[in-house]
């Protein structure tokens, strides 16, 4: 089994599941995304989010592929960046973070650690840019309301799980944080090179009986 992360692009934005391909929840203010929903093609508003936010920004989303399959994305960018930010009653994001807006595994393809690759892959490409932190805003409820649009939220427990920590706490929208230089010394060396031997593994390899190595002839280095 494959796995590759890339970063999101024109290109790449056409695999992200189709709900989350013409959403755009987070990219516009509330009455900006009821009026572009009204219109009837809300995926052309999230391509221009996207193609703006590449052209001032940089790099503002990752996809992960498993096998050649999209599995799971995340997006992220400036508070400044994200009508929506200010929308949360534990705004504002800190000044030195950008904003992890949502991110989403594919359900068959959860249990097998992609939440966290995302996460790490964005922490990666962040600091490189010089910040200090990822923000989230999660959902303490998520899967409870019959508000279908608050699924563009991530529950806080994912969040929590990939080492998030609460900074203000809210019963339904607390807010998150993560310091980079946490999430990139999430692995030792030995953790790193178990999960590349897997990863590079067949099924069937790895239900194969192992031969036991023959025996070393005394002065033969």
């Amino acid at each position: 089994m494959s796995r590759r992360l890339v970063s999101l692009t024109l290109d790449t934005l056409e695999d992200l599941p189709r709900p989350c391909r013409q959403c755009v929840y987070w990219e516009l203010d509330p009455v900006s995304a009821d009026r572009a929903r009204a219109a009837g093609d809300p995926g052309l508003e999230k391509e221009a989010w996207v193609s703006q936010t590449l052209l001032e920004w940089g790099a503002c989303g990752k996809l992960v592929y498993v096998d050649g399959m999209p599995a799971g994305f995340v997006l992220y960018a400036p508070p400044a960046y994200v009508p929506r930010s200010m929308a949360f009653p534990t705004s504002p994001v800190s000044p030195d973070a950008a904003l992890l807006m949502t991110a989403k595994v594919v359900p068959a393809f959860a249990g097998g650690g992609l939440g966290r690759m995302l996460v790490q892959g964005v922490a990666r490409d962040l600091t490189k840019r010089g910040i200090k932190a990822i923000e989230a805003f999660g959902d303490a409820k998520f899967g409870d309301a019959d508000d279908s649009a608050r699924a563009c939220v991530a529950p806080a427990d994912y969040f929590l799980s990939v080492g998030f920590k609460t900074v203000r706490p809210h019963p339904r929208f607390p807010r998150l944080r993560l310091e980079l230089r946490t999430a990139l010394s999430w692995k030792s060396d030995v953790e790193y090179a178990l999960e590349k031997l897997l990863g590079s593994m067949s099924p069937e390899n790895l239900l194969r009986p192992v031969r036991p190595a023959p025996a070393t002839q005394p002065g033969v280095g």
